[in-house]
């Protein structure tokens, strides 16, 4: 990679502060956030002082801290790109609000953190006269994303997912309710275009990293998740800062590399307060930490002190406050568990070997730069290859794979549930950047790892190295294992690492190329590598945003579910008899009613007599503490009419949701909606 002189530039530091310091905050907000709610006390009185608190210590850590060179006019024009994406996706906000897909999930775990001040939220069964329903498996207080734990005498609602978006977004429903909270995360990923071009800039030149924020911000997939609560772009912010934070680190010496250092550390590895598959990321820079321990570099040590730290908390905070989620996941995470490990034994194992003498072979030595470019060439070209040769699957009952069979016979297509699609990982990426972009990058990834092994071989680690097989690395076990139902666009919230990083190593291309001496002679040499870098990566990427140029989706949930509140009365015990009623509506109407709610098991919803008991026995028990039993129906009014009760239409709206694909780019968005009926229950 290039690189611009490291000459002083006061804009460049100014946003390069700005750009870790807004990680820093995310930091020790989530992490004080996630304590405190574990007691019940993250109230406003709290997490207000807390936020000035934490913007207090990150400023006073970036304090001095020396940034990515650019000039006046690249910063200001990195500053308004990354604004006016700030204000196109904040505008055009998706409306995620019942618990459908992860964002609106995360939404309803902020609501409920920020209206109860505890992550873990008890429920009274004394309103349904006792726990004997519950004992029974009659009702649960279950529903998407939120888990029942404790004993049915003393039930209690968990969120799924980890703290740091339930804290974040919590912020925007103290300041303004949910709909401050939706526009948020258009500011959360605006910061981290601002990282990428940092980075871009720091290893090219400054005005390359310029063109890396329209053209990261113009990807679809970016784009959809800035619309959306979720926690990619908290993740991103914290990662992407933190390789950041070491590449400047390791361009240094003294206080200054030690400080960038100890803020890097702490900054990737507190990306384990938003998501946990950030041990993915942990296991591919411990090896090349434990590099720069071997060749007597004196950052690592505060680099590694920052990761351990910051990993034991969010790890712990994640136990603590997430276990049920974990356990769902741990056929997943017992193996990446086992390979960090793995990992950080081969590493400490190899240090020891450099440092008693030990050394590769000369003529191993000598072709590794050589071997490592053809290797990068021969993985791209076989994962590329794949759908003609594999057909990747998982096992069909599943049930994510019921849910991709279900797919395929609405969109007609050979119904195979348990396949995965992951054969096509690398089409995915076509979509949104093309194929031109895509070997570019391939051949740009080749030669700059093969001249990172030249330097090691050297003896040197280059500062740019870490963050770089942090991205490879990340990067093809994407590829190679998405992880996610193949439902486009939800899928392509995998491509976050993926997709910037083909962004960035195109970038490098094209200043390697415009300052060749035979283009960077002739005055039309750089401004046609950058019109090439627009029709590469700019072209494919507008065109498949283009379709989604407008509001985001799902838009008048909100109103949805504030016309369900107006229905409720003070002291309604809210009981959901159908699909809808059992998954959407439970969180949102406990966390934006204030109301009561439980749901009906499926076995009693699929047997009309013993539902019809139920409801009985509900309507007895809340009559007997006061209350009203309401039934909610959000399938249609037919399981009300079915109890012989009167339904009253509450909502009827339509509007646009995600297309879902399995084989193709979304080019559209269908028609969605949300209808909903209740009726009170006279007591027996």
């Amino acid at each position: 990679m290039s690189r611009a002189a490291p000459t002083p530039s006061a804009a460049g530091a100014v946003l390069t502060r700005v750009g870790l310091a807004a990680g820093l905050w995310l930091l020790v907000t989530a992490l004080l956030g996630g304590v405190l709610a574990a007691a019940g006390w993250w109230t406003p009185w709290v997490g207000w002082p807390v936020a000035v608190l934490a913007g207090a210590l990150a400023g006073r850590a970036v304090l001095s801290l020396p940034g990515v060179p650019l000039g006046r006019g690249a910063a200001a024009a990195m500053v308004v790109l990354c604004a006016g994406f700030a204000v196109y996706a904040g505008v055009t906000h998706s409306e995620h609000v019942l618990p459908r897909r992860d964002a609106a999930s995360n939404l309803q775990a902020a609501i409920s953190l920020a209206a109860t001040h505890e992550r873990v939220v008890p429920v009274d069964v004394s309103v349904i006269g006792g726990p004997a329903p519950l004992e029974r498996g009659d009702v649960t207080v279950a529903s998407a994303a939120f888990y029942q734990v404790g004993p049915p005498d003393a039930p209690a609602v968990q969120p799924q997912f980890l703290m740091a978006p339930a804290v974040v977004y919590g912020y925007g429903v103290w300041a303004g309710g949910p709909a401050t909270a939706q526009v948020l995360p258009a500011l959360a990923m605006a910061v981290v275009l601002l990282l990428v071009g940092l980075v871009v800039a720091l290893v090219t030149r400054p005005w390359w990293g310029v063109a890396a924020v329209p053209l990261t911000g113009a990807l679809f997939p970016v784009l959809n998740v800035a619309r959306g609560t979720y926690s990619e772009q908290l993740a991103l912010v914290t990662l992407v800062g933190g390789l950041l934070a070491l590449t400047l680190a390791a361009g240094r010496a003294g206080d200054e590399g030690r400080r960038l250092a100890l803020v890097g550390g702490l900054l990737v590895g507190g990306t384990g307060l938003a998501r946990i598959d950030f041990l993915r990321e942990l296991l591919l820079l411990v090896p090349f930490l434990a590099v720069g321990l071997a060749l007597g570099m004196r950052w690592v040590r505060p680099a590694l002190a920052g990761l351990a730290t910051t990993t034991v908390g969010s790890l712990a905070l994640a136990w603590g406050l997430s276990y049920r989620y974990l356990g769902d996941i741990y056929a997943s995470l017992l193996p990446l568990f086992a390979l960090v490990a793995v990992v950080g034994v081969l590493s400490w194992v190899g240090l020891r070997l450099w440092r008693s003498g030990r050394r590769l072979p000369g003529v191993v030595a000598a072709r590794a730069p050589d071997v490592v470019a053809g290797l990068v060439v021969v993985a791209g070209v076989v994962l590329w290859s794949r759908p003609w040769w594999m057909t990747v699957r998982q096992d069909p009952n599943d049930p994510g794979a019921r849910y991709v069979a279900g797919m395929q016979e609405r969109q007609g297509l050979p119904v195979d549930g348990g396949r995965t699609y992951a054969e096509h990982t690398v089409d995915w990426l076509s979509w949104y950047v093309g194929w031109a972009a895509l070997v570019v990058a391939l051949v740009a990834l080749a030669l700059v790892l093969r001249r990172a092994v030249e330097r090691l071989r050297g003896g040197d680690l280059a500062p740019w190295a870490p963050a770089l097989v942090v991205a490879t690395g990340s990067t093809l076990l994407t590829l190679l294992r998405p992880g996610i139902t193949p439902d486009h666009p939800w899928a392509d919230r995998r491509l976050l690492i993926a997709l910037p990083f083909v962004v960035v190593l195109v970038c490098v291309a094209a200043a390697w190329v415009a300052e060749r001496p035979r283009v960077a002679g002739r005055a039309w040499g750089p401004p046609l590598v950058a019109g090439l870098l627009v029709a590469g990566v700019g072209v494919p990427a507008v065109l498949a945003t283009w379709p989604f140029r407008g509001v985001g989706v799902e838009r008048g949930s909100l109103a949805a579910a504030e016309r369900v509140c107006a229905a409720l009365e003070p002291g309604d015990v809210v009981l959901g008899i159908d699909s809808r009623a059992s998954s959407e509506w439970p969180q949102t109407v406990r966390g934006m009613c204030g109301q009561p709610y439980f749901v009906a098991s499926t076995a009693v919803r699929q047997d009309p007599e013993r539902l019809a008991g139920v409801v009985d026995e509900l309507a007895r028990g809340a009559a007997g503490s006061g209350g009203r039993l309401v039934v909610l129906a959000a399938d249609g009014p037919e399981a009300i009419e079915g109890l012989g009760l009167e339904p009253r239409p509450v909502v009827d709206i339509r509007f646009r949701e995600e297309e879902h694909a399995l084989d193709r780019p979304p080019v559209k968005t269908d028609r969605g909606g949300v209808r909903v009926s209740v009726a009170p229950v006279p007591a027996p």
